[in-house]
């Protein structure tokens, strides 16, 4: 005799004898997922049973549980779904009567409660109304009082279910839909809601009435499993948090982790989305079919109509893709000639087919090609290479048919490195993608680039493995690029391209990382780019890729400041490339705006400014203003860069790149020095502030009358903060860059309002000049580069540079 039963058999059947078995059964580590929810649903009967009994309940009455009650399935925080069916011979006030005294005590134990009242024909009618209804009662299941009356409700909802499925099925399919479009795809957030979004347990109860129709089935292979890891995980996360929550929020994951015995929050996403993979994949196969039949029965009468008046039944139409591959009702499929076990590139040759093509891969057709299917012959006969490259440049019509090849083994097996980043999750919140669909998505990117490379097969295979190293520990950059190399060299690239996608793959972030992190006005930094490139081929396709792959990120990682960035660096280096030398940032003179205003300043012994928009056109169609330059001239002192960078943080203003530089103008008494500041700045929002509001609050922060770190303080502290989340810590590092005119600092933060304000207010105590200052911020992270000097413009020794790194980030924290 279990613990439970024992309980059970010592205790009464009342709110409290339940509610202390069912403690005890939650508790039970040797009973979880399906035996713990069926046991908690068993339960619950036997205790709905005795309130049922013990109302003396009239003839003709059932109380029936439906949804996922019915199914048996209850999770820790489930709610009850409850149906009180009653024939109508009965008093209506006992109905109500024995109603109350059901639904009552399951309040009084706070379980949430679903409940309502009705006849087979009032419920037959509300659920020809509400497909919700419909759906839960296509589960219903009797718990007390008169079963025949169920089984004949069960029956009736069943018949119209099936009679009404030509109707119902598609108003079900757009409720999925409209669901994907509102909580996203399960498979790919960061904090996936199990029950709600695409790939979760309500479509898997979709599929289910699908099934229930008679009208299409879904795949079953792998569908049970996928659906009770779901299930597993929610009845986890309802122990973790004590609430009846379907989101599996960040904080959460570690804890819902150990309750089900799995390493890490990372290992928990990954079951999660493969089993949400599973879910979608087996959703999107189920509705082609459903539209299918359903597009034969319309065509059907218009058939008969023919046959009756001594027509043919038409034959199928086959239309050829490729070899072996044919079209037919809107799917490519095998042609009846095809050989998969003799023809092994027949996958690729299928997939590429059906991109091209914009037709999804059929189920039959990847079933038959995953059994047949054995490892190609390495190297890959050239026919197989160029198919991957045909694949990967269809555009958005890859995603389909790459997912349907990966529900099937195919693409793990072509290419053994997948396995490593399959579902992998990216925490980083400017990330949309598992890595994997990242991978993908940035082939996708890269397809509408290759008229602007000379190789667009490089292009593309590189775009599909840049980020294959992240499967490994450390760089995955320089891991990554062993693992190009050999699946480059596997699928029968020659020694020279297997070269250049290693390249492209290692430096892949090196363009976006360099632009706006670094100076480029400093020979140095074009010159290191220029040799890690090494030709003017590899840079092009190295700036098509950075391009394809921030869009595959996601919104936050690519603008069109960004965009101009990267291209001036590309322009400089393929300068350097062609055999250019750099100009030389030291000699050159200011511009005609910057003397001017410098002698503006050294006049009235006050700042001077000057706002420019200047629009940078990303796209020749759409030019779009990307940030305005802010010239400041100001007799030269100390704590200018504190006071700049505050005040346009108090006015909103994002600081994109600053440089700053000393003049000397000749004056009647010899020569006066001026300090100009070259500011590139954008909104936060609403439009941009007047130049003479900047001027007057950077007066009042450099006399001391304006409190700048008070007044961001305030506004900070107005700002409410999420629970849960602790940003890591600062950290400032000397930066490798070589420069010959400046050391280079790097610091990584939080990022915030006036960031550049509190690192200038650090370096104030320091004995340094800040030359320029490049700002990079990706989500909450920020990447602020410094360059400074000593104050006679020599460069700061080792040692007291790394002081002065220790210095900043003791500051910062």
């Amino acid at each position: 005799m279990t613990s439970l039963e024992a309980s059970t058999e010592t205790e009464d059947s009342g709110p409290g004898g339940y509610a202390a078995a069912r403690l005890l059964l939650l508790h039970e580590k040797e009973r979880s997922g399906p035996p713990r929810r069926s046991a908690l649903a068993r339960l619950t009967d036997d205790w709905l049973v005795g309130l049922f009994a013990a109302a003396a309940p009239p003839r003709g009455v059932a109380l029936v549980a439906v949804g996922g009650y019915g199914r048996a399935e209850l999770s820790p925080r489930s709610d009850l779904d409850l149906l009180l069916l009653h024939d109508g011979s009965a008093d209506k006030a006992a109905v109500a009567a024995l109603a109350d005294r059901i639904w009552y005590p399951v309040w009084d134990l706070g379980l949430a409660l679903d409940h309502s009242v009705r006849t087979p024909a009032e419920a037959r009618a509300t659920a020809a109304e509400d497909l919700k209804v419909q759906l839960g009662l296509l589960d219903a299941r009797p718990v007390a009082g008169d079963a025949g009356l169920v089984a004949a409700l069960r029956t009736t909802v069943l018949a119209d279910w099936r009679n009404q499925a030509p109707r119902r099925l598609p108003e079900l399919d757009e409720l999925c839909r409209e669901r994907a479009e509102r909580m996203g795809e399960l498979q790919f957030l960061l904090e996936p809601d199990l029950k709600e979004a695409r790939g979760g347990l309500r479509d898997a109860q979709a599929l289910r009435a699908v099934a229930a129709s008679w009208l299409a089935d879904a795949p079953r292979e792998g569908l049970d499993d996928a659906r009770r890891r779901l299930l597993d995980a929610r009845d986890a996360l309802h122990l973790a948090t004590g609430r009846a929550t379907d989101r599996l929020a960040l904080q959460e994951q570690d804890a819902v982790a150990a309750e089900l015995g799995l390493l890490d929050a990372d290992t928990l996403l990954r079951e999660v989305y493969e089993a949400a993979r599973t879910i979608s994949y087996a959703a999107d196969v189920t509705w082609r079919e459903v539209n299918r039949v359903l597009k034969a029965r319309s065509a059907r009468p218009r058939l008969r109509s023919l046959l009756s008046r001594g027509g043919t039944k038409p034959p199928v139409e086959r239309t050829p893709l490729a070899e072996g591959v044919v079209e037919m009702d809107g799917e490519a499929v095998l042609a009846l000639s095809a050989r998969p076990e003799r023809d092994p590139v027949l996958p690729l040759r299928a997939a590429a087919a059906a991109a091209q093509s914009a037709l999804p891969i059929s189920l039959h057709a990847v079933r038959r090609l995953a059994a047949a299917a054995k490892p190609l012959p390495v190297p890959w006969p050239a026919e197989a290479r160029e198919e991957l490259v045909t694949l990967l440049g269809a555009g958005e019509a890859t995603v389909p048919v790459w997912e349907a090849l990966e529900a099937e083994g195919l693409v793990t097996l072509l290419l053994p490195d997948w396995e490593r980043v399959r579902c992998r999750p990216q925490r980083n919140p400017v990330h949309t993608w598992t890595v994997d669909r990242h991978l993908v998505e940035t082939a996708v990117r890269a397809s509408s680039l290759t008229r602007r490379v000379g190789r667009p097969d490089l292009l593309l295979v590189a775009a599909l493995l840049h980020d294959i190293g992240k499967g490994w520990p450390g760089d995955h950059s320089v891991a990554g690029e062993t693992i190009a190399r050999d699946v480059a060299t596997r699928i029968g690239f020659d020694r020279t391209d297997v070269g250049v996608i290693a390249t492209v793959v290692r430096h892949h972030l090196l363009l976006v990382e360099t632009a706006t992190r670094r100076d480029l006005d400093d020979p140095a930094t074009v010159q290191s780019v220029a040799q890690a490139v090494g030709t003017v081929g590899t840079l092009e396709l190295l700036h098509a890729l950075t391009e394809a792959d921030a869009l595959a990120t996601g919104p936050a990682a690519w603008s069109s400041w960004r965009a101009s960035l990267v291209a001036d660096l590309v322009k400089r280096v393929a300068g350097v490339l062609a055999g250019d030398t750099p100009p030389d940032p030291e000699a050159a003179a200011p511009s005609a705006e910057q003397e001017r205003l410098a002698v503006e300043a050294l006049r009235t012994g006050e700042p001077v400014l000057a706002l420019r928009t200047e629009p940078v056109v990303a796209e020749p169609e759409e030019p779009e203003p990307v940030g305005v330059e802010l010239l400041i001239a100001l007799p030269d002192q100390p704590g200018v860069l504190p006071a700049v960078a505050g005040v346009l943080a108090l006015h909103r203003l994002t600081v994109r790149a600053a440089d700053l530089r000393a003049v000397e103008l000749p004056t009647a008494l010899g020569s006066g020095s001026v300090l100009v500041l070259d500011w590139r700045v954008a909104a936060e929002y609403g439009s941009l502030p007047e130049a003479a509001r900047l001027r007057a609050d950077l007066v009042r922060a450099l006399d001391g009358t304006l409190d700048v770190p008070a007044r961001l303080a305030e506004r900070d502290a107005a700002y409410p903060r999420r629970r849960g989340l602790t940003a890591p810590p600062p950290r400032v590092t000397v930066a490798a860059a070589d420069s010959r005119l400046a050391t280079v600092i790097e610091v990584r933060a939080q990022d915030a309002p006036g960031l550049l304000h509190r690192i200038g207010r650090a370096l104030e105590g320091a004995t340094v000049r800040v030359r320029s200052a490049h700002v990079s911020t990706l989500g909450a992270n920020a990447v602020d580069t410094l360059y400074v000097t000593r104050p006679d413009g020599s460069l700061l020794p080792d040692e007291e540079a790394i002081d002065l790194a220790r210095a900043l980030e003791e500051a910062l924290r």
